[in-house]
């Protein structure tokens, strides 16, 4: 096969790596179809069989050897993402009444937040409450 049809399969296979959600399969076979393009075009690689031999072994090997690591690399970079139940036992302030058994709006750390209370009374707008709860987007408050 001529050389610039394995580069162009490299860069398609490489194309769909980035084009699928995936596990980095695809890109080992393009790598290899990028490599074995190189050979064929420096003169050093000319029986067909033998570059299709070549190609196979070249990504199943790589494959193997270098998928893992490149996982636990990808994931290593990953940023740390706090918890939402993070917010438990933190203070909010109240931004409008919050009646007995219903829904009332708090600011916590710059952001509004639905809040409940299981007290019996009415908690007034600016009073301080501490986080006992985070249900979905809702927040459970007591008074402090």
């Amino acid at each position: 096969m001529a050389w610039w049809v394995w580069v162009l399969a490299g860069l398609v296979l490489l194309g769909l790596e980035l084009a699928t959600p995936g596990g980095f399969f695809i890109a080992f076979f393009g790598v290899a179809a990028l490599v074995i393009g190189t050979l064929v075009g420096m003169g050093l690689l000319e029986p067909v069989w033998l570059q299709w031999l070549l190609f196979s072994v070249l990504s199943v090997v790589s494959l193997l050897l270098f998928r893992k690591p490149l996982l636990e690399w990808m994931k290593r970079r990953e940023p740390v993402r706090p918890a939402v139940d993070s917010l438990v036992g933190q203070e909010a302030i109240l931004t409008e009444d919050l009646p007995a058994g219903g829904v009332g709006k708090a600011e916590l750390r710059g952001t509004s937040w639905s809040v409940r209370s299981r007290e019996g009374s009415v908690l007034a707008r600016g009073k301080r409450c501490r986080v006992e709860q985070v249900e979905g987007l809702t927040l459970w408050v007591r008074a402090e």
